[in-house]
């Protein structure tokens, strides 16, 4: 889901939804745990105002987007247990939309 359909859902929402729906937008493959933790770097530099969350996929949770599994995404993540591994709650107002856009690999 691109940033847009994101926010039309919910004002709030977490840095992996918002990791993959950028990433949809740059064309860039989302299940790089790497590439996530150099987004997260980048809004935590530029002070984006964001809550640390626990990671939660359902054990029964079959949520995927292009073929693959944000839950094994997410454990990933986990397993590597830093700030820029991290999950966050981040409000979808157009100021944080422009700054998650200025991202760059």
């Amino acid at each position: 889901m691109a940033l847009e359909e994101l926010r039309q859902k919910v004002l709030y929402q977490n840095s992996i939804e918002i990791w993959i729906g950028a990433s949809k937008e740059k064309n860039i493959d989302w299940v790089d745990t790497d590439n996530y933790q150099k987004f997260i770097a980048f809004l935590l530099k530029n002070n984006l105002n964001m809550k640390k969350m626990p990671i939660c996929f359902d054990e029964s949770d079959k949520a995927s987007e292009g073929g693959h599994s944000k839950k094994v995404f997410a454990n990933k993540l986990a397993a590597i247990n830093d700030d820029n591994s991290s999950c966050y709650s981040i409000k979808l107002n157009d100021a944080n939309i422009e700054l998650i856009r200025k991202f760059e690999l």
